[in-house]
């Protein structure tokens, strides 16, 4: 049930739940309502102040509308509390790229790829990365760091 819902009252006759304020985000985010997923992220962190996926969320949301700093320091913090967590890794990595800070790029890009994330939609990042490794480092797709497991 969004906010709006929330506001306005439910169906009549619905059985009254608490928001899913992260669904909410996620939804809004994949719509490119930056500024109104921010909103339900913050609102589902404010449940969860160390959820790490809500906070890189708001990351990703923070580097949509341009607030670079502001998703540095997210990610950071994410990192803080889980240091593995590899979709921080791989999205601090670029934004240090476009900061021009190759070497903390790099070691970000190494850590994405040593943990690659699983999930069936994931191959175009870890290919991503390690494509961008590769430039940045002059290895080739063959050195044996390159080939960590998907």
């Amino acid at each position: 049930m969004s906010w709006f819902t929330n506001l306005i009252g439910g169906r009549s006759g619905s059985q009254e739940r608490e928001p899913d304020y992260y669904e909410e985000g996620t939804v809004l985010l994949h719509q490119e309502k930056y500024h109104e997923a921010l909103t339900s992220f913050r609102l589902a962190l404010r449940e969860s102040p160390n959820d790490t996926d809500v906070l890189q969320q708001i990351a990703v949301t923070y580097t949509r509308i341009g607030m670079t700093d502001e998703a540095l320091k997210t990610y950071r913090r994410v990192l803080e509390l889980k240091p593995h967590a590899s979709g921080a890794h791989y999205g601090l990595a670029f934004l240090l790229l476009q900061q021009g800070q190759q070497d903390q790029a790099v070691a970000h890009l190494r850590a994405f790829l040593a943990r690659p994330p699983q999930t069936p939609n994931a191959q175009r990042h870890v290919s991503h990365a390690r494509q961008t490794l590769a430039e940045l480092t002059g290895e080739g797709e063959g050195s044996p760091e390159l080939q960590l497991p998907l």
